[in-house]
This record gives C-alpha cells, sequence and structure tokens, in this order.
C-alpha cells in the first residue's frame, strides 16, 4: 500500500459498518469528508474520497477507478463474491458496453410511458387507501408496498415469489459491506431462497409481456447469452427496489419535519420529483460505493497505489457545502444537478428512471390528495451495511376537501 503519512490525508479510525455509525451516520460523514480532501480507513484498508468534486470525478474516470473489481469491499478479482458478478455494475469497458444497450432499449421512452400509465393508478389507489385510514406507516405502507408492487409485476415476476426477493436483496447489500453480524444474519435469512431467486431470474419464470421476457429478447438480439438476461433481470431488480423504498421514505420523513416544503409541494404537486432529488441528495439510500484503482493515482497530493481499493462516500459528497449552500436543509426548490445519489457517467444506476417514476408518481398522487401529513410517532432506522433506510415512519394526514 502506499504511504499512509502525507499531506491532505486523514487516517479514519471509525467503522462506517459499526452498529454504532449506521445508527447515526452524518457526524462520520462530516468527519470523513472535513478532515482531509483524502482519507485511509486504517480498519479495512481502504482509501476514502468523501468531497463532492472528487466523488464525480471518480465516478467520471472509470478507466482509473474501476468497477470491475467489485463495488463493495470485496476485491472480487482476489476472492471469490457470494454470487456471481453484475455484468452492467461490476464490470468496465468494453464488457460493460453491450449490457447497457440492452438496458437502454428496453427503457426506452415508449416503455416509460407505459409504465408510467400503469404506475399512476396504482399510486392513486394506494393513496387513497392509505388517507381513508388517516394514521399509517408511510415506510411499510407506502414507500416500501408501491415499489413492490409495481416493479415486479412490470418484471414479470410472479406475486407468490417477490417476498424471497427482498430477502434476497437485503442481503446483496449487507454482502456490499464487511462479513459481520448484519451480513451474517442476511446470510442465514436468504440461504433458502438463493437458489429459488435464480430459478425466478430465468425466462421461463417470468411473464411472457414483461420487461424481464424484454431483456432476455434484447439480449438474444445483441448475441448475449441467457445467464447474461438472467443476471440483467437480477440487476434490474435490485436497482429499482430498496433504494427507491429508502428515497421515497426519507422523502416523506422530510416533508413532515419541514412543513413549509409539504405546503408548497401539496399546492404544487408537479414538484414531486424535486421533491423526491431533493431528498436523495439530503439524505442518500445508498451511501457508499466501492471502486479499485487500476494504476497508481494522485488526488490533492495524497497517492493512491495501483490496485488498491477505495470508498466513495455518497452521502457525504452530497452535503458538501462546496457543492451545496445550507447544505443540511432540505429545500424542494433547490437546484440539485449535480447529486451523486445515483452516481454519474457509464455506471450511474441502471434503474434510475424507474425508481424517479415510481417517486414522483406516488409522491404527486399523495400531494394531490393530502391536506396535511405529519409526524404520528418516532421514526425507526433499517440497520444495513450498505444502505440507509426508515423501518417505519408512523404519520397522520387528512384528506383535502
Amino acid at each position: 500500500m502506499a504511504n499512509r503519512h502525507q499531506e491532505n490525508l486523514a487516517v479514519l479510525d471509525f467503522d462506517p459498518f459499526s452498529l454504532e455509525v449506521l445508527a447515526n451516520p452524518e457526524p462520520y460523514d462530516v468527519l470523513a469528508r472535513e478532515s482531509a480532501p483524502v482519507g485511509f480507513l486504517s480498519r479495512y484498508d481502504v482509501w476514502v474520497l468523501a468531497r463532492h468534486q472528487h466523488v464525480q470525478a471518480a465516478f467520471a474516470d472509470w478507466r482509473t477507478f474501476s468497477s470491475a473489481s467489485g463495488t463493495g469491499l470485496t476485491h472480487i478479482k482476489r476472492e471469490t463474491p457470494w454470487r456471481t458478478p453484475s455484468r452492467i455494475l461490476e464490470s468496465d469497458p468494453p464488457q460493460h458496453d453491450a449490457y447497457r444497450r440492452v438496458m437502454a432499449r428496453v427503457l426506452s421512452g415508449g416503455t416509460l410511458a407505459k409504465l408510467r400509465a400503469e404506475f399512476r393508478g396504482a399510486a392513486d389507489a394506494l393513496v387513497d387507501s392509505l388517507l381513508e385510514r388517516r394514521e399509517f406507516d408511510a415506510a411499510k405502507d407506502l414507500a416500501e408496498v408501491f415499489p413492490f408492487h409495481v416493479v415486479p409485476t412490470a418484471l414479470g415476476i410472479a406475486p407468490a415469489e417477490r417476498e424471497m426477493m427482498l430477502i434476497y436483496s437485503e442481503l446483496n447489500f449487507n454482502s456490499m459491506g464487511p462479513n459481520n453480524s448484519l451480513q451474517q444474519a442476511s446470510r442465514e435469512r436468504a440461504a433458502p431462497f438463493i437458489e429459488r431467486v435464480e430459478q425466478m431470474c430465468r425466462r421461463e419464470s417470468l411473464s411472457g409481456d414483461g420487461l424481464g421476457a424484454r431483456i432476455y429478447d434484447e439480449c438474444a438480439s445483441a448475441g448475449l447469452t441467457p445467464e447474461d438476461a438472467a443476471l440483467l433481470v437480477r440487476t434490474f431488480f435490485s436497482a429499482s427496489m430498496d433504494t427507491t423504498m429508502n428515497g421515497i421514505g426519507f422523502t416523506i420523513q422530510a416533508l413532515c419535519e419541514n412543513p413549509d416544503q409539504w405546503a408548497l409541494l401539496s399546492a404544487d404537486p408537479s414538484l414531486a420529483r424535486a421533491a423526491f432529488d431533493e431528498a436523495l441528495r439530503y439524505r442518500s439510500p445508498s451511501p457508499y460505493i466501492g471502486r479499485t484503482t487500476t494504476c497508481e493515482v494522485e488526488v490533492e497530493g495524497v497517492v493512491m497505489g495501483a490496485d488498491e481499493k477505495l470508498l466513495l462516500f455518497i452521502g457525504a459528497a452530497n452535503r458538501d457545502p462546496r457543492k451545496y449552500a445550507h447544505p443540511d436543509r432540505y429545500d424542494i426548490r433547490r437546484r440539485v444537478t449535480g447529486h451523486v445519489a445515483f452516481g454519474t457517467g457509464i455506471h450511474a444506476c441502471v434503474g434510475q428512471l424507474v425508481a424517479r417514476l415510481e417517486a414522483e408518481l406516488v409522491l404527486e398522487a399523495l400531494a394531490r390528495s393530502a391536506a396535511t401529513i405529519e409526524l404520528a410517532g418516532t421514526p425507526g432506522y433499517q440497520l444495513n451495511n450498505w444502505l440507509r433506510g426508515l423501518s417505519t415512519l408512523p404519520v397522520r394526514a387528512t384528506r383535502k376537501q
């Protein structure tokens, strides 16, 4: 490893994946970002970039900061990963390009227009039913229920199989971090379902008219294998579910905690997408992503060696005061262009268009129908190595007259 005793380098001795930090991560984001331009997590032997400028630059420079050795802590070219690597997230050009083109063709403008029409009715019906109750859990009953219904339906996954996919997805994100108690618990929970989830992503398990079938057709046209298609189905499910659920939950929480912002959205429901994007910046559901250097590289005078792991602190970068004025304020009229919650460049989140569509429609439905929404209890938080989200968000809402 390269010399650690350099100017502009802070040796960070906290554990981002400890229960203590996961329960209250923001102070540690600030510590990583403000201590120095470059950090080094001593307990994991990984570099840290936490300022927006550096995180964005690393996303853009895939030749130097590679995804092909894994986007978690594990160096998958040195250690055998627990699952087959993602064809999109854990590869670089030229291998990456063919898979990305497949997904671009599947998620065409026409497809998104069709999904918008299908999702809108589901969003309106869900919000209407929740407002009848007046009090509900916005994390479980809304932010989780809506994506959990519309995404698997769009992919063509049978309803009876969907709970397994969420358990598998939880393991996927916990496994991006260290082999700690959280990862071990996820492995035990998911062990009975791993083989079944792989089967569910095969063509014979999917409906003939969903996005999953389209992925298989486009892969065949591009000369890719059925195994490639199955892995793209798996990736699309994960990319469109957990972070979307958490992002919607955080948006509703921020709106409850900032009544002036709810008033703006309620008066103009077309601000729904802006409210979601600002929430992604304000409280990023996916706070970290891993990269591996392909050569010796210098950042702010700090030299990193070749084939060394680094973490990009996305949540910290999205609150960088060098990029955003008053970054700790939730403001749905803010110009959030450049936030890195979905990544950027060739490895930007493959499911972000669908995620934004889901969030826009369900938040718009809420803003059209609800006069007020406020916290009705204490929010609870998930503990996951690689995700931030709410486990519970009790709210009270009244209907517009």
